[in-house]
């Protein structure tokens, strides 16, 4: 039996029904670098890597026990080097002998070609041998019948001498409908016309390939890789050829969706990165070009550091590996770099792709700019919380920052003041010069209040001419005294409004917390009392409230 199985160019074995090696031709051996002797009796499992082995048992036995045969599944064998050698694996059970065996056939990938046409030669010599004619042809016959694809000979005159399992399946018809028959009678007229020229040209004894759309027996359109290859007798004439025809259907299915993918990722307005487990970069879409201006063969062999914005710390991006490592996804907000060094901010996913047993994890980045996005919020958020006219903060974000300090004071020592300022001769300006130029005497007393403040005070406008100074921290009441007499010197200073030079003074009222209020309402009560206490003093003075006064 091994000599037959020496015959087929490519690793062929037979075992048992549990998978007990009886045979093995010198491909298989030369393969796993074992002799007959120590292969014979041994599982065929031992050949094979987990992954295989554990896909073998869950799916290729239940499959073989089921239909007897398996066609074009993915595996692996263990060389004797230890690579794992990919291989298309075909099998057919063999219920003829006392004992049921499976013929097993492995199709190493860049082998394949010259398999079909070794196949071919095996054939031929098989039939020429008319001592062992009957056993050749059932292993030839259990052979090709475990091939996917569809196997034929016809003769000169287009007579059909052989055909396989898989040629009567795709046409529907009976061995004895099809040996014998003429080709026409079998392609049809319409097919048998569009074959002409490549069966004229394998005749002439050129070989020929094509590819081809055929009628199945059900009804439905396959797509084929056809190959006519001519046979030869002694004196070198064509007496015949061989037809291998391969049914590419689900390849031509899978090559459209991952078109299909492939244009989807390619013209998508997001973001694709592909990392591998290092998270170096593998890929990127034209997308990712657009909006961080790194082109792909600058991006690729990069780790993820090329954006880098310095905005996110250690911990921010071990919750981002935690949650990975946990759910197989992140989302969030991230800041990264454009290669021009403008900060943007990003809404991405990262999602953890995993592949088999033996191969390695992906991450697949999908993200959107949603710089302009955010800004817009942080404008609107800006607006409102903040004084159209002058751009100081407005009552609420004074009392927002209030709150916050008077928490701040409630867990440590420290004080506050809170001065209330409403401008003494405006009215005047406003009615007599207009409100173009008391809108101009606003903005500038409220950059000159700016400029006299520390960072850490605030100045807000409450509307109309009152503006409030929050002070954090002064260091007693001769501090505030002195910035209050510090604003009203700067506020007395006359303006230049249409032309002319004109003045307004201010009367300021103070409260210090948390003697004149325990809360941000009642400090803003007592410092406006302070405040329409100046101006009863004669207008462009301050006064303190009437609780620290007395003090």
């Amino acid at each position: 039996m091994e000599s037959l199985l020496d015959k087929l160019p490519c690793p062929a074995l037979i075992t048992s029904e549990s998978g007990q090696v009886f045979a093995a031709n010198k491909d298989f051996i030369g393969l796993v670098g074992e002799n007959i002797e120590q292969l014979r009796g041994r599982a065929m499992d031992e050949f094979l890597p987990p992954a295989s082995r554990i896909f073998m048992q869950t799916h290729v036995w239940p499959m073989l026990l089921r239909d007897g045969q398996v066609s074009e599944l993915y595996l692996k064998l263990i060389s004797e080097s230890g690579v794992r050698v990919p291989v298309m694996v075909n099998c057919r059970r063999d219920d003829s002998s006392e004992e049921v065996r499976y013929f097993w056939v492995f199709f190493v990938a860049q082998e394949r070609s010259k398999f079909e046409v070794e196949l071919v030669k095996a054939r031929d010599e098989a039939l020429r041998s008319a001592k062992t004619l009957a056993e050749r042809e059932r292993f030839v016959r259990t052979i090709t019948d475990a091939m996917p694809g569809m196997v034929a000979y016809w003769d000169k005159n287009l007579r059909c001498s052989f055909a396989n399992h898989a040629y009567f399946e795709w046409f529907g018809k009976t061995p004895e409908q099809v040996v014998g028959s003429h080709m026409r009678d079998i392609l049809g007229e319409r097919v048998f016309k569009l074959n002409e020229p490549y069966i004229e040209g394998v005749l002439r004894g050129e070989a020929q390939r094509f590819e081809r759309t055929l009628v199945k027996a059900d009804g439905s359109n396959g797509y084929t890789l056809a190959n006519y290859i001519p046979d030869h007798d002694a004196v070198g004439n064509v007496s015949g050829f061989f037809v291998l025809v391969t049914d590419v259907s689900l390849l031509k299915a899978a090559q459209a969706e991952l078109q299909l993918a492939a244009s989807v990722i390619q013209n998508t307005i997001e973001g694709i990165v592909v990392h591998d487990a290092s998270w170096n970069i593998l890929s990127v879409n034209p997308a990712f070009t657009a909006i961080t201006g790194y082109a792909a063969e600058e991006a690729i062999g990069q780790t993820v550091s090329l954006l880098k914005s310095d905005h996110h710390d250690r911990e921010f991006f071990a919750g981002v590996l935690r949650a990975l490592d946990k759910t197989g996804q992140w989302e969030g907000e991230t800041w990264s770099r454009r290669k021009n060094g403008d900060l943007f901010l990003k809404w991405q996913t990262i999602t953890t792709i995993r592949g088999a047993v033996d191969e390695s994890v992906r991450y697949v980045t999908v993200f959107n700019d949603i710089t302009a996005r955010w800004q817009k919020d942080e404008r609107i958020r800006h607006l409102a919380l903040h004084d159209p006219l002058t751009d100081l903060p407005n009552r609420a974000l004074l009392l927002e920052r209030l709150g916050q300090l008077i928490g701040i004071t409630e867990r440590e020592p420290r004080s506050i003041a809170l001065m209330f300022l409403d401008l003494d001769g405006f009215k005047a300006i406003n009615d007599g010069l207009g409100h173009e130029a008391g809108d101009q005497m606003l903005r500038a007393v409220a950059k000159k209040l700016t400029g006299l403040m520390r960072q850490s005070d605030t100045v807000a406008r409450l509307g109309g001419d009152e503006f409030v100074i929050l002070l954090d921290n002064p260091a007693n009441r001769n501090e505030i005294a002195h910035i209050a007499e510090r604003v009203i010197t700067a506020i007395n200073e006359p303006l230049p409004l249409n032309g002319n030079f004109s003045k307004v003074g201010v009367s300021i009222g103070i409260a210090i917390y948390p003697a004149d209020g325990a809360n941000a309402e009642l400090l803003m009560q007592s410092a406006d009392k302070a405040m329409y206490a100046a101006k009863q003093a004669g207008k462009n003075t301050f006064r303190l409230s009437a609780s620290t006064a007395s003090k």
